[in-house]
């Protein structure tokens, strides 16, 4: 509900002819509905969740919920987004980019299952296969807005040019945010959630500058809440690699071709924080080592949600918490922008 009513107060505030109230709803419903029939597939398929035995020992019980919720809501947002627009060219390409990395996606949740383990295509493929997507979404922007691929505006009207380094940075927000999202999904409903709030808040600071993106932002957010709906504790379906992927891509190609990096980055706090914990734990644990070979660990797991788990934090209670986190840091970007 809070989603709806930030996206209704933002249309009056604009006072747009086509705003996002009404694709953000059409969205949500679609995904909604596009989980009931969906989600009955994936249980005759078998496509079951394979559960980490080195993770939460509660989340066993979760071994065989459905996985690769993202091969319905992701498209159905995408193809919303796309008509609604008109066929606006840079809605169709950062669709492109984010279907590209459903699929990446998707080719590692079926490996998984076929395997019967936790393992997918091999990390090296998959970010090779990340890279080669972003790069080509470059090329594109590249070619039909060159300058978009040389400066990145900061706070205060500062202009970084960054000339041909902005490449390599591109290839890097694709890649940080994608695994960002990805690691965030691992409590009922946070990545769904936590991402539709992001998404709403680059269509809020979108929808005057460049409103056929803030309309594929805002469709994406609905989408998302639908799928929360099945995904809410206790989660009938996992969105799965499939649209973890998809959403952390979306978010790097709308905020690489607005040339919004710096409120991206405001917006992916939790996302940031998630990475930085398995970061710093990795590297803890590895500069800690004694002559046994083993480390020290800084938290009791990582991403940090699993440590607020162990910590005593109920499911409910991290996803709120973080909930709230996410709002705080897309209003502070809207004010800020």
């Amino acid at each position: 509900m809070t989603i709806i009513a930030v996206a209704v107060t933002l249309d009056y505030q604009v006072n747009l002819q086509s705003g996002i109230t009404l694709p953000l709803l059409v969205s949500l419903l679609g995904s909604a509905v596009g989980g009931t029939v969906v989600i009955p597939v994936l249980k005759r398929l078998k496509a079951g969740q394979f559960i980490r035995e080195d993770g939460p020992q509660s989340h066993l019980k979760k071994a065989g919920t459905p996985t690769m919720g993202g091969a319905f809501f992701i498209p159905i947002a995408l193809l919303i987004a796309v008509f609604w627009s008109g066929f606006d060219p840079q809605v169709i390409a950062v669709s492109l980019i984010t279907l590209s990395y459903a699929l990446i996606g998707l080719v590692d949740d079926w490996q998984i299952l076929v395997k019967k383990s936790n393992k997918g295509i091999s990390p090296r493929a998959k970010l090779g296969l990340q890279i080669l997507s972003a790069i080509a979404f470059c090329v594109w922007l590249g070619v039909s807005s060159p300058a978009t691929l040389t400066n990145v505006p900061l706070p205060f009207n500062i202009i970084l040019p960054l000339g041909f380094l902005f490449w390599p940075l591109a290839v890097f927000v694709f890649a940080a945010e994608s695994n960002a999202t990805n690691l965030t999904d691992g409590v009922d409903g946070l990545a769904g959630g936590t991402c539709a709030i992001a998404f709403l808040g680059l269509s809020s600071i979108l929808l005057v500058s460049n409103p056929p993106l803030a309309l594929f932002c805002a469709c994406l957010s609905g989408a998302c809440v639908g799928f929360v709906v099945h995904n809410r504790n206790p989660a009938k379906v996992f969105m799965g690699d499939t649209g973890s992927l998809a959403l952390g891509a979306g978010l790097a190609a709308v905020g690489i071709s607005s040339q919004q990096l710096f409120p991206l980055f405001i917006i992916s706090g939790i996302f940031f924080a998630e990475s930085l914990s398995v970061i710093v734990q990795v590297g803890y644990y590895k500069a800690t080592k004694d002559e046994n070979g083993v480390g020290k660990r800084l938290f009791k797991m990582s991403p940090l949600h699993h440590h607020l788990e162990l910590s005593g934090w109920s499911e409910i209670q991290i996803v709120g918490a973080f909930y709230a986190i996410a709002l705080l840091l897309a209003l502070l970007t809207f004010f800020l922008h």
